[in-house]
């Protein structure tokens, strides 16, 4: 009898870990193929504030951050005249302050990371000159910083290869010259951040991807407007 039990706990426990284990590499993959479209947090959250707005919800603190912090000294805030230079090759986001490199961060890209991106659903990362246009504290990968993708360039180049219409290159063209957030609904694509999430292999729908203890500096760091250079 006692043996029959033992048995039986035993085949228990081995059932346990085996659907916790499938339940965590789920969860995994799932966030990994979240990044551009579908977003479902971004999106909701961006569709419901005002282009070049700091997004906020309220409910619990956000994740912290991972333990393995970046052993440098603190930032000197506020940075004088802050801006990002992202190098696609070498996978490295640059961060000047006062026209000197004050960090460099390991970053990750989209699936496809030697492309430019040219359309929604390529999972490649963008090439060009671009400017934070949406800080996001409650990102699905943990803080987020939105790039006003598409630029001038990509709209007038989508409207030649009629990808989008004249109105939506209007569109584009005029969220750009205002410095607020352009659309992020034409065949152009959009919802490319500059997140937390990791560095592992690169995972995104087109967006960069930095350690969550990484972000979180960037994210403290930045304002709204700041200028973004993606880089070959």
């Amino acid at each position: 009898m006692h043996h029959l039990r033992y048995k039986d706990m035993k085949t228990f426990i081995v059932a346990a870990f085996a659907a916790l284990s499938l339940a965590s590499g789920a969860a995994r993959n799932a966030a990994k193929t979240a990044c551009e479209n579908p977003m479902p947090i971004e999106a909701a959250l961006n569709a419901e504030t005002k282009p070049g707005e700091t997004l906020t919800t309220t409910g619990g603190a956000p994740p912290s951050p991972e333990a393995t912090a970046s052993p440098q000294s603190p930032l000197k805030l506020p940075l004088v005249n802050p801006r990002v230079v992202v190098s696609k090759g070498k996978r490295q986001l640059a961060l000047y302050a006062g026209g000197a490199v004050v960090r460099t961060y390991r970053i990750a890209l989209g699936a496809n990371p030697s492309d430019d991106k040219v359309r929604q659903g390529d999972r490649a990362t963008p090439e060009g000159d671009f400017y934070i246009c949406v800080k996001n504290a409650r990102s699905n990968f943990y803080l987020s910083l939105g790039l006003s993708y598409p630029n001038a360039e990509d709209a007038e180049r989508g409207l030649r290869d009629k990808l989008i219409t004249r109105a939506e290159r209007n569109a584009i063209v005029r969220a750009i010259q205002n410095k607020r957030r352009p659309p992020w609904n034409t065949a152009l694509g959009g919802e490319i951040f500059i997140h937390g999430g990791g560095t592992d292999g690169d995972w995104t729908w087109g967006c960069v991807a930095l350690s969550n203890a990484d972000i979180k500096e960037l994210f403290d760091a930045l304002p709204l407007g700041t200028s973004v250079r993606i880089e070959h």
